[in-house]
């Protein structure tokens, strides 16, 4: 089954400005199928059209033309039956009043009729302590975690996170990948959109690259990559080099040769392998504080496609 599937999507505003109104394009003849199981990264620049597409599968817009299924069904005509198997974090929207983050999340439990331990949910994204006050307190970092908590809310089976590292500190960060990989192994559906490409690239099977409101391209990043083929060479600065991460990426399939430098690690390996490599130190107790590499990265990809140099 697929998760997400936009056919002929089109969606125009129509603006009055001090010349009389015109009609604005946000998204042109979009086609996108996500299938079902996938972490699936949706890219572009700012104004490229991806939040519209967001608020469309959400039914918080309609499109001007075109049809949207979610889940099998059509969200025109079942989007209440849409919203109960969906999980959103959105990007710009929090937690508001003088509720305590704990009230938020037992409130989107009693909304959707679920069984969630709230006090699971709050130790899961980290917030145990923090819950009990007001989110009129939280910092955005806070408000990230306590949204993605109620995100989890009755095991949805898809998950649109929207910028969902905002905010978030490298801790933050590490908790909110390693949550998209148990729900993606739980069986849900992600849909990641965001602009940080180090985070797309350590969670996503496939990304779609948005600009000017038309989809110029989706595949996996190791196939959007293969024009440059051969070896990687990834260079990682880290707060400091675990041992047992070296000795799992030692071990990676695809890795041929790695070594140290104080708190830097070079790694070789074939291209295929690099998003692993990166993923583990992500993953690792230490702080990432740069990824460099020779080959081309994906926030190169993304430029090259979005300026119209890739065709």
């Amino acid at each position: 089954m697929t998760a997400i599937e936009l056919r002929g999507v089109t969606k125009r505003y129509h603006r009055r400005g001090l010349f009389g109104s015109r009609s604005v394009t946000a998204l042109h003849d979009l086609d996108l199928t996500v299938q079902s199981g996938e972490v699936f990264g949706f890219l572009g620049p700012n104004g490229a059209g991806k939040s519209t597409t967001i608020d469309i599968l959400l039914d918080y817009a309609a499109p001007t033309e075109g049809s949207v299924r979610v889940l099998g069904r059509d969200v025109a005509t079942e989007s209440t039956a849409v919203r109960q198997r969906v999980g959103v974090l959105p990007d710009g929207y929090g937690p508001i009043g003088e509720r305590t983050g704990r009230e938020h999340v037992t409130f989107a439990i009693d909304a959707k009729d679920a069984d969630d331990d709230p006090d699971d949910l709050i130790e899961r994204v980290g917030m145990r302590g923090p819950d009990t006050y007001p989110v009129s307190e939280y910092s955005k970092g806070m408000v990230q975690r306590l949204m993605l908590a109620v995100a989890l809310v009755g095991e949805p089976d898809l998950l649109v996170l929207d910028e969902p590292s905002t905010g978030l500190d490298p801790n933050g960060a590490r908790t909110m990948r390693r949550i998209v990989r148990e729900e993606n192994e739980r069986g849900a559906t992600v849909f990641f959109s965001s602009h940080i490409m180090e985070q797309v690239e350590a969670v996503c099977d496939r990304v779609a690259i948005l600009d000017g409101g038309e989809l110029v391209t989706v595949d996996t990043i190791d196939a959007l990559r293969a024009s440059t083929g051969g070896s990687s060479t990834v260079t990682i600065e880290l707060s400091s080099v675990p041992d047992d991460t070296v000795a799992r990426v030692r071990s990676l399939e695809g890795v041929t040769g790695l070594k140290t430098d104080g708190s830097t690690v070079v790694v070789a390996c074939d291209d295929a392998t690099k998003a692993a490599v990166i993923a583990a130190f992500y993953d690792s107790t230490a702080d990432v504080r740069n990824v460099t590499t020779d080959e081309t990265s994906l926030e190169e990809l993304f430029e090259s496609y979005t300026r119209g140099v890739a065709q």
